[in-house]
């Protein structure tokens, strides 16, 4: 029998558990939120539904209840909205979230690791990066990773499909670094039913670099473009985190761009990797352009300066 909990039953939460029980993730899910009457809500909704579905319990609960999960996700925090982060040229963006988060983190993830110290835990609050630094800190193992550019990465093969007109499963592509509006794009190594991208755009005599600035300009900044239009972003990682979810639990050992701590960097990065039960097993380094690494290693650098200045005022304080 396998066991998911939920550390947060706010908007990203409740759509994360709602495609976990669609896609029959695992067969007991536990919601805990810092408002029980949420938690409850949510999964009393839920279980109305589930009978809809493979078997699976959904139950609201306290820490306690999180005992012998194999997974644990982490959506608890302020979002974007809340936290003034839907600036379009604001360059902190999603990392102006992280003292507010860490200070919610330094509350929950003990608790989570002393009730369930065998778990993988799946960081999906931003700024997902820097809190899987703290979140392994604070629970004192590395089983830790975060959502982190899959879903960018995925919003990155929409937009490419949708301006060829194909599938976005026949688009190859990676995001990586770092969750948000300074994402890497991985450019040159994009195929496209197997065919260089930059054979296809030369063929169809497509500008370029105006594409790619399209491109980029969609995905950067679509999650703003979502909040605008309906408060949150929460149903495209739903359905990453429920995948991301079946991976662990099911020990498939799939290749996703998720983050987790980079020895090499001294921090956490989003990187594609081999992610099974204990978590990210290896990481699979792609072959980047000279851009590209340059973009990784600027990426390493404001993402640890940012933790290093949280770590400074916490000492500080």
């Amino acid at each position: 029998m396998s066991k998911l909990g939920f550390v947060g039953a706010g908007a990203v939460g409740a759509a994360a558990a709602l495609a976990s029980c669609v896609r029959s993730v695992a067969d007991d899910i536990v919601l805990v939120d810092r408002y029980p009457a949420r938690s409850k809500g949510v999964a009393t909704d839920l279980r109305y539904g589930a009978p809809l579905s493979p078997a699976v319990t959904v139950r609201a609960g306290e820490f306690d209840d999180l005992s012998g999960a194999g997974l644990v996700v982490i959506s608890a925090g302020i979002n974007e909205k809340t936290g003034g982060a839907t600036d379009r040229n604001d360059p902190l963006g999603r990392l102006r979230l992280l003292r507010t988060n860490v200070e919610i983190f330094e509350d929950i993830v003990p608790k989570i690791a002393a009730v369930a110290p065998k778990a993988v835990l799946l960081v999906v609050t931003n700024p997902p990066e820097p809190l899987v630094d703290v979140t392994c800190r604070f629970a004192g193992h590395n089983r830790v990773l975060s959502t982190s550019t899959m879903l960018d990465t995925l919003r990155f093969r929409v937009h490419i499909a949708e301006r060829f007109g194909v599938s976005p499963q026949s688009v190859e592509g990676y995001v990586i670094s770092e969750h948000g509006t300074n994402s890497v794009f991985c450019w040159s190594s994009v195929r496209i039913g197997g065919r260089p991208l930059e054979h296809l755009v030369a063929e169809r005599r497509i500008g370029f670099d105006e594409f790619r600035a399209s491109v980029e300009r969609d995905v950067r900044y679509a999650n703003i473009s979502i909040i605008e239009g309906i408060g949150a972003s929460q149903y495209g990682i739903g359905m990453v985190v429920a995948r991301v979810a079946e991976c662990i639990l099911r020990d498939e050992r799939a290749v996703l761009p998720v983050g987790s701590y980079q020895p090499s960097y001294g921090v956490t990065l989003s990187l594609p990797s081999i992610v099974g039960k204990h978590g990210v097993h290896d990481v699979l380094w792609p072959e980047l352009s000279e851009e590209e690494q340059a973009g990784v290693d600027a990426s390493a650098k404001r993402l640890k300066s940012v933790v290093a200045e949280y770590s400074a005022a916490e000492a500080a304080a």
